[in-house]
């Protein structure tokens, strides 16, 4: 994992949500699997690398592209109808992610301000998390789904608008729009965008943080990083590499520690 080195002073945290806060990966997982089972295939962990982070129907077409001889009916729309109904059943039994529940509460404690951005849809977002209340009522309505309306088209994870969005508009953060290194952008505004510090577990999500220009912390499933050439991006590197959020030590970021 990556060695403790001097990090900035963080003022606010924005959370990805699906395998970071939460098992909805394996979810994703099993109903796909039970999907492509009776024509004998399946998403091994390979395939599902490339998914991650991916809008919807962009995963989709990815994973078919995968099995061009399963038969003429297995369409997008026929693969994403049918796992939407498999997974609404699964999603009240999803549970927080080791270390999860602790630092948000934590961060909500100490008044630390916070968002959640996800990819996911609206009404999956308040499936997965209405049953959850301790952890995402700390949340206290500041976050940004994929279909909010927010994040324009083809704009989503790699690209940071997701993050900024969240920043500027729950957060009241002059971060500004657009990607690090256009010309546009003030000091302040990168001021600003290097006060945040995001957590990620898939690689797109690693990609949009840095290019919005804010620290991240990278906390992979041990399946992704057991995927040969799965490894963090080495342009836009993350900050730090955990196994568990259980591993992340707040005041090395100028938060406050957990109480002893």
């Amino acid at each position: 994992m990556t060695a403790h080195v001097s990090k900035p002073q963080i003022e606010y945290v924005i959370f990805d949500m699906d395998g970071l806060l939460i098992d909805s990966e394996r979810v994703y997982t099993e109903v796909t699997n039970e999907l492509l089972a009776p024509y004998g295939k399946e998403m091994t962990w390979d395939i599902k690398a490339g998914l991650m982070g991916k809008p919807e129907r962009e995963a989709a077409a990815h994973l078919l592209s995968f099995f061009p001889d399963l038969p003429p009916s297995f369409t997008i729309d026929y693969y994403l109808r049918a796992r939407r109904e498999l997974q609404d059943l699964r999603w009240p039994s999803v549970r927080p992610l080791p270390g999860a529940l602790k630092l948000v509460q934590h961060l909500h404690r100490h008044r630390v301000p916070i968002a959640l951005a996800t990819g996911s849809q609206r009404r999956n977002f308040e499936l997965k998390s209405s049953h959850l209340g301790e952890l995402f009522g700390c949340f206290e309505g500041r976050v940004v789904c994929a279909d909010d309306g927010l994040v324009p088209p083809g704009r989503g994870k790699p690209h940071p608008d997701i993050f900024l969005v969240a920043a500027e508009r729950f957060l009241q953060r002059n971060v500004g729009t657009g990607e690090m290194g256009e010309d546009h952008l003030g000091e302040e505004e990168l001021a600003e965008r290097g006060k945040g510090l995001v957590f990620e577990d898939a690689i797109p999500g690693v990609q949009a943080a840095k290019r919005a220009g804010m620290k991240v912390v990278w906390v992979p499933d041990a399946n992704l990083l057991n995927v040969d050439g799965e490894s963090a991006p080495t342009v836009e590197t993350p900050d730090l590499t955990l196994r568990t959020l259980e591993e992340f030590v707040p005041e090395e970021w100028g938060l406050p520690p957990y109480d002893s």
